[in-house]
């Protein structure tokens, strides 16, 4: 079929950004000025614009045009004169109600990725290192920007995921795990994956959910081997989509189960007084968690039903003791997620940890370099997680995040606590697949808790909402790091994981919508 030709399709990615490109560029009429305490600026337009609102300890001033129909690009004229001025290397115009001609750029390059990954006409790491070339070739980042995010420190968290997942198969900790899990749900690969899946999503709430799904990975590919089970079936897509979903929905639990948690408690705290404590967010969010889990595996059998009649191998003979082997891996990796569950405590970074944990298995001789360099999906860390990234921060740093969010939450003004409940967990679902969750919480929380707060809605209702409904980053392979880590094991394409997503995101946060309005109306939050 022609659409199915690479070239046809790099040719619609082409034609949909040129058409973007064409589309006009809302101007928009109020603007951020910072750096510029003085206002040298306002007063040299004070003919044209009017300053608003004066600055705070948080941000600049904002100018507004004085005739709206008078001006039609206001945003390049105060850069030309800052300028003009000699002030552009402390002064930045940020637009508040338009799209920036860099925030245009950026949108063109966000449509043909999303093409690019739905349809993968080229392999995904060619497609995600593409995404450092845009951004800086179309002048949204410099180059040092666009590139540093593939060597960020959560790229190299989730290189030491998957070099742990190497340690414990050649150890042979995964054959032990899948006999434990096999006698428990026996060779139904539906019962095998539910339990399975369930159990790691629940093991989220309190480790990293990369580390979670790398563990529930090793256990699984093994005995799908073994069965028989082939990549783009429906069985071995049920099994490897339904671990990263049910593991992204379990980080919603605890305060540790993901950044964004602390990240929405620590802004409601800085912008309202208001803390939420761990037992707290435990007490509002874990319904969540223990409904949206099993809910997000039964969606994914729904979207991909298995062949009931795949079997998983049994093991009638007993695993036998444990070796030395086994033993030292599984101290260097239990200290290793001491050290993650603690990081609060010393504050050594993931990354750090985990890159130290990697040289004790070479150390003790559980890996050798060859296993790591034949054995590791180098592609997945470095380009597909850290394209992605790159392309969060070039969204933020663009103003296309802030200006859709400017756009999208006033047309939820005044509809009471469900309506924004609604509104901000459907954007922060959204736009979390494009830009990592902690920065999607970091963009939204100062524009939606203000908005709670005059609308008398308990601006915890608002963290809590965004911590939880960012966990949903289920339309893109780059939208979090179960994603990305199951993709590596190349049993399903970049669309079935965007069919099963536009299933499972809109009846998960319906799940949401039912723990608060039943769930928190009983503790009195709403």
């Amino acid at each position: 079929m022609l659409l199915k030709n690479k070239f046809v399709q790099l040719a619609i990615a082409l034609l949909i950004g040129i058409i973007i490109l064409l589309i006009p560029r809302p101007e928009g009429t109020r603007f951020e000025i910072k750096g510029d305490p003085a206002q040298k600026l306002a007063a040299a337009v004070a003919d044209k614009f009017v300053v608003a609102e004066q600055a705070t300890e948080k941000s600049g001033y904002i100018l507004e045009v004085k005739d709206k129909g008078a001006l039609t690009k206001p945003g390049i004229l105060l850069s030309n004169t800052a300028e003009d001025m000699g002030l552009e290397k402390k002064v930045s115009v940020n637009y508040v109600d338009g799209l920036s001609p860099k925030g245009k750029r950026f949108l063109v390059i966000l449509a043909v990725l999303i093409f690019l990954f739905v349809f993968e006409p080229i392999p995904l790491e060619v497609t995600a290192i593409c995404i450092g070339v845009a951004l800086a070739g179309l002048g949204i980042m410099d180059v040092r920007e666009a590139w540093a995010p593939y060597m960020h420190p959560v790229v190299v968290f989730i290189m030491c995921c998957l070099i742990f997942a190497i340690a414990m198969q050649k150890a042979g900790i995964t054959n032990r795990l899948g006999r434990f899990v096999v006698k428990k749900a026996g060779t139904s690969v539906t019962r095998f994956t539910f339990f399975l899946c369930i159990a790691m999503g629940y093991a989220s709430t309190v480790m990293h959910d990369a580390a979670a799904v790398s563990i529930g990975l090793v256990t699984m590919i093994p005995l799908m081997k073994a069965a028989g089970i082939k990549p783009f079936s429906k069985t071995g897509i049920f099994m490897t989509l339904a671990l990263p979903f049910a593991c992204s929905a379990g980080g919603m639990g605890t305060l540790v189960g993901g950044g964004r948690n602390m990240v929405a408690a620590a802004f409601l705290y800085e912008f309202t007084g208001i803390e939420l404590t761990f037992f707290d967010w435990i007490k509002y969010a874990m319904p969540g968690a223990i409904i949206t889990v099993p809910l997000a595996v039964f969606v994914v059998w729904l979207v991909f039903r298995p062949d009931p009649s795949v079997k998983l191998p049994s093991f009638d003979e007993e695993a036998g003791p444990w070796t030395k082997q086994e033993i030292v891996t599984s101290v260097i990796l239990g200290l290793v997620f001491v050290a993650w569950l603690t990081k609060g405590i010393h504050g050594i970074d993931y990354s750090i940890s985990g890159m130290i944990a990697v040289t004790a298995l070479v150390l003790a001789d559980v890996l050798k370099w060859d296993d790591i360099h034949e054995n590791l999906e180098w592609g997945t860390a470095l380009f597909i997680f850290g394209g992605g990234i790159s392309l969060g921060l070039g969204m933020g740093l663009s103003g296309a995040a802030t200006y859709f969010a400017n756009l999208f939450f006033p047309l939820i003004q005044g509809g009471g606590w469900l309506i924004l409940f609604i509104g901000v967990g459907v954007f922060g679902a959204l736009i979390t697949n494009a830009m990592a969750n902690v920065a999607a919480a970091a963009l939204i929380l100062p524009i939606v808790l203000p908005m709670a707060q005059l609308e008398g809605v308990d601006p915890r209702v608002m963290a809590l909402c965004l911590g939880m409904a960012t966990s949903f980053a289920m339309l893109l392979v780059i939208g979090c790091p179960p994603n990305a880590i199951s993709y590596s094991y190349r049993y399903f394409k970049s669309s079935d994981l965007t069919k099963a997503g536009l299933v499972a995101t809109p009846v998960l946060l319906a799940a949401l919508v039912l723990v608060a309005g039943v769930w928190w109306k009983f503790l009195g939050l709403v």
